[in-house]
């Protein structure tokens, strides 16, 4: 548990490059008898937190907390695992306790909140499809002739969007329920009704499955495929069958699964005669893949991105959630940003949502083409490179926020002006913003904003004069507005 929580806060740390948060993730781990105290254990959690952030005003407190950073301090939650259920109390709770910050405090909260779902808008979809459209882009591939398999399956955030956003020839879906398989292309109607529904492939209407297709349920055995094969066992079948060497797919997309499905030694059931029997892999699913196997596989041909670079259209999102909760007063938040209870949407919401897509895609092309550009001028693994880059921003954005370059006013307010989304701007203003949101936050912005925008241009080794000429070509830009 320890481990698999450290591996997702680092994923998480690489995942925020190009937005002011910076990336971690936290456990409640409740004690065997208390296995049904999910919310009271969320609750006292998430009181806690918040006792710390807020000045300490509760009855009974007599010493003063203690206080070594002297500095305010930011803190955003967004739900993971057993606790989407319970963001909206938390929202409610930090308004409650007059947190000045509660519009901003969860995100993935309710519409009637201010919430941006990632689901209903497939925002970490949007993400990991632009690695997928650039792996065909950059290869002149034909989409609607690419046979696909896909972990997770259309009853899930990732899954459902993923098919209805593609439009490749799906020829294997694994999710919960199991495995649902046609060498001659699943029937694409009935995938986007599943979508749709939100359902898993255990709904599939077999009757439209081909005289070589088949599903097998996790709760089945002894099933004879097609092809003679006789599965024992359709939980085990399931498994692994992204493992199987004797089917074959194009593009493997995991967008669901449990962290290290693929590791360095299971690696080895995808290669044959040193070759990887997949050519293309973008790993949405968390974890999915360890970085051993990945090196493994691309030393063996196969072109892959990792989920650190493909799925962070999420907390792009959220980030851009949180901005515009702090830049909004209470009044014109709720007025702009809140779903009525009727189901009426502000047009506010409705275009900042399409602006939030609009960066998703962005950053994400961005991203790719720098990943893309210097594999192909030094060789060097993409898993490495996405590590390398998301170091470099990371480390770049930090020292840029202790340096003087904030204290040109001019300068700050045009890279802010850039960053920013332009609905922000044209209905609030930029001194307004500047104004209500915190300094550091702004900062952060300012940081990560230039940093990821020199990097992604320049390189990641890029060297001291490329920055001075990419500052000079910024500068010319502020004189010259």
């Amino acid at each position: 548990m320890a481990d698999e929580n450290y591996n997702l806060a680092n994923t998480q740390q690489r995942k925020n490059k190009d937005i002011p948060e910076g990336g971690s993730k936290g456990v409640i781990l409740l004690d065997i008898q208390h296995q049904d105290k999910v919310s009271v254990a969320f609750e006292k959690y998430i009181d806690s937190i918040m006792d710390l952030l807020l000045p300490p005003t509760s009855p009974g407190i007599k010493d003063p907390i203690v206080d070594l950073h002297g500095k305010e301090e930011i803190m955003f939650l967004g739900p993971d695992e057993n606790t989407a259920d319970l963001v909206d109390w938390a929202t409610e709770h930090a308004r409650a306790r007059g947190a000045p910050w509660w519009k901003s405090f969860m995100t993935g909260k309710s519409p009637t909140l201010g919430g941006i779902p990632h689901d209903k808008y497939g925002m970490t979809t949007l993400s990991v499809r632009e690695y997928v459209l650039g792996i065909y882009r950059k290869l002149g591939l034909d989409e609607s002739q690419v046979r696909k398999l896909q972990t997770g399956g259309p009853d899930g955030d990732l899954g459902s969007n993923e098919i209805l956003l593609g439009n490749e020839k799906y020829c294997a879906i694994v999710d919960g329920a199991g495995v649902l398989m046609d060498p001659n292309g699943l029937d694409r109607t009935e995938l986007l009704r599943l979508a749709k529904e939100r359902k898993m492939i255990s709904s599939y209407d077999i009757t439209k499955l081909s005289k070589v297709g088949y599903r097998v349920l996790v709760e089945e055995s002894n099933i004879t495929l097609p092809s003679g094969e006789v599965v024992n066992n359709g939980t085990s079948f399931r498994n692994t069958f992204h493992l199987r060497d004797a089917e074959h797919f194009d593009m493997f997309v995991p967008c669901g699964g449990r962290p290290e499905s693929i590791d360095f030694s299971s690696a080895s059931r995808l290669i044959s005669k040193g070759k990887s029997i997949i050519p293309y892999i973008v790993e949405g699913a968390n974890l999915f893949i360890t970085q051993e196997a990945k090196l493994r596989l691309e030393k063996a041909g196969c072109i892959i991105f990792k989920d650190a670079s493909a799925n962070k259209g999420g907390v792009t999102s959220s980030s851009l959630e949180v901005l515009a909760s702090l830049s909004f007063d209470d009044e014109n938040f709720l007025s702009h940003m809140c779903v009525q209870a009727d189901g009426t949407v502000p047009k506010f919401y409705r275009d900042y949502v399409t602006q939030v897509q609009a960066k998703i895609q962005e950053n994400a092309r961005l991203e790719f083409e720098a990943i893309w550009r210097e594999n192909q001028e030094t060789g060097v693994s993409r898993s490495v490179l996405s590590d390398r880059l998301s170091l470099a921003i990371t480390k770049m954005d930090e020292e840029l926020q202790g340096t003087e370059l904030w204290d040109n006013v001019e300068l700050r307010r045009s890279v802010l002006s850039d960053a920013l989304p332009a609905l922000l701007l044209h209905d609030i203003g930029l001194d307004k913003i500047m104004e209500r949101v915190p300094e550091n936050y702004l900062r952060a912005i300012f940081g990560s904003y230039l940093a990821s925008r020199f990097i992604y241009t320049m390189g990641i080794s890029a060297s001291p004069v490329s920055f001075f000429a990419f500052m000079n070509k910024r500068m010319a830009k502020v004189n010259g507005a």
